[in-house]
């Protein structure tokens, strides 16, 4: 079989690789497509090539106002998402083999028109300029924006094939919006969906006159390169999602050698139901966290994977209640084989945590990768005893449920929680809970980027108000987000400072 080409300096080319890979269909285990390991060689090219196209964009010869109109961005921005749209069946049909998450919905009628709208969003943020915060001090004449920052690395993660796609997601609009060129890191999970993608990015890049070699693909390559090239000094920043062992890795050389790195990399989502909410909507929040957890498999970095609650006649209830509606859901596949063995790795270390089985706990027998519908329960002084092993994320259709003895206990369990994505507080709509609120709300605002209320967390808006983020490990920073424009636009940006510059020298956006 054809091992398909790489994306290096404007041209597609077979890859100097050290072996190669097939992608796979989880559904059926069906091999697919053969893909290229990069070596070195591969990464100093893209890495030159990108340094080479930022440069002369930024530093060629051209007058300042010409220097600084972002509009091509935006223009790039909005044609690649008009190519996805007329290229929609292909990249759909290609992400569900390669995912086995379904055609539609959730692909083309959710994540698709997602996909678009960020890159439009971005295209509108870039011309706007506002997300670059221009700062003028006429009294000292000295003014600040932010601007670009150099190529940007972004690694997508396996679960979100076309919103997070390493060259078509959130990371690579806002990357692109800011004057960056992107090197994506393909996830190995959809190669092939990350393929058809950046054809027609490239072909939207040279429709607009961008430089050869600002938008470059490679789709995996030894875990010593990529620690290489994150901290390369031609690199600008890196945004990464995926699991918190390769993420830190990564940011450990980053770091090293003092370069900006985003991460996304765990979270357990806690949801805290007050005993007022069950009295008035058990069934109600019962089937709402039951859908939350095992919708897409529990693939989602939002997943309820811990929830709290106050011991009790009703939580017994509820309990009852979500055991019979884990087991009447049917079984969804997860995205790869790697993730069924996580998963089963994940549960089965809380399980030796302390947890114990309500129901599921074991592999699912199925044609496709699976895993039985799995609710693990632990007392709060279980969790007290073992935090940080009893926060360990199982990602996919499992959840553990913790049971304070009262408020004191359950006070004391938000304290040792690490930081998450979000927090959820179900409370009676009366009032009713609203003291036990008040006690335990200011607890979790301190450990979530994203505090709800009376909703699960499953689902992400492209809101520009939203934050998708929050204390490590849930990401590497809990200053920024890799949600929601223009904010999200700021990571891949320097500071930009002009201290008694002449008028005519000046960015745009600072002149008087």
């Amino acid at each position: 079989m054809t091992i398909q080409p790489v994306l290096i300096a404007g041209k597609w080319r077979d890859a100097n690789a050290s072996g190669s890979f097939r992608a796979e269909n989880p559904a059926t285990r069906e091999a697919l497509d053969e893909f290229p390991i990069s070596t070195w060689a591969d990464c100093d090219e893209a890495l030159q090539a990108a340094a080479v196209a930022f440069h002369s964009r930024w530093t060629g010869d051209l007058p300042t106002d010409k220097r600084h109109d972002v509009s091509q961005f935006a223009a790039f921005l909005e044609s690649f998402a008009a190519r996805i749209e007329a290229n929609k069946m292909a990249i759909v049909e290609m992400a569900n083999r390669e995912s086995g998450l379904p055609a539609s919905p959730r692909l083309a009628d959710n994540e698709l028109p997602r996909t678009t709208g960020q890159l439009r969003q971005a295209a509108a943020a870039a011309r706007e300029g506002t997300w670059a915060l221009p700062t003028i001090d006429k009294a000292n004449n000295i003014r600040s924006m932010l601007g670009p920052i150099g190529p940007v690395i972004v690694f997508g993660p396996n679960n979100f094939p076309l919103a997070f796609n390493s060259v078509a997601g959130g990371d690579f609009a806002a990357a692109i919006a800011t004057g960056n060129p992107v090197i994506a890191k393909a996830n190995t999970s959809h190669p092939g969906t990350t393929l058809l993608l950046a054809k027609e990015a490239q072909a939207a890049a040279e429709e607009v006159g961008l430089p050869p070699g600002w938008v470059q693909l490679i789709y995996r390559t030894r875990h010593e390169d990529g620690e290489r090239l994150v901290a390369d000094p031609r690199v600008g920043a890196t945004g990464y999602t995926g699991s918190r062992n390769a993420g830190l890795k990564l940011k450990a050389a980053a770091d090293k050698a003092g370069k900006p790195i985003y991460l996304e990399l765990s979270s357990v989502n806690p949801v805290v139901i007050l005993p007022g909410a069950l009295e008035e909507k058990l069934e109600d929040i019962a089937g709402q966290f039951s859908t939350s957890c095992l919708m897409g498999a529990g693939q989602f970095c939002t997943n309820p994977g811990l929830v709290l609650l106050l011991a009790g006649e009703t939580t017994e209830r509820f309990l009852e209640t979500v055991v019979g509606k884990f087991k009447a859901a049917p079984v969804g596949t997860l995205l790869s084989a790697n993730v069924a063995k996580s998963l089963q790795q994940g549960i089965g270390f809380l399980i030796r945590a302390g947890a114990h089985t309500l129901v599921g706990g074991k592999a699912a027998t199925a044609t496709g990768y699976c895993h039985a519908n799995t609710l693990l329960r632990a007392s709060g002084q279980q969790f007290l005893d073992a935090p940080e092993a009893l926060q360990t994320e199982a990602f996919g259709n499992a959840s553990l449920v913790v049971v304070a003895e009262d408020l004191d206990e359950a006070e004391r369990c938000l304290k040792h929680l690490e930081g998450n994505l979000t927090g959820c507080i179900y409370s009676h709509t009366g009032g009713a809970d609203d003291a036990a609120y008040n006690r335990l709300a200011p607890q979790l605002r301190l450990k979530v980027g994203r505090l709800i209320n009376d909703k699960m967390p499953t689902g992400v808006a492209v809101s520009p108000a939203m934050n998708h983020g929050g204390p490590y490990p849930a990401t590497g920073h809990s200053g920024f987000t890799a949600v929601g424009i223009p904010a999200s636009l700021r990571r891949f940006a320097a500071l930009h400072c002009y201290d008694n510059v002449r008028a005519g020298r000046l960015p745009p956006q600072l002149r008087d």
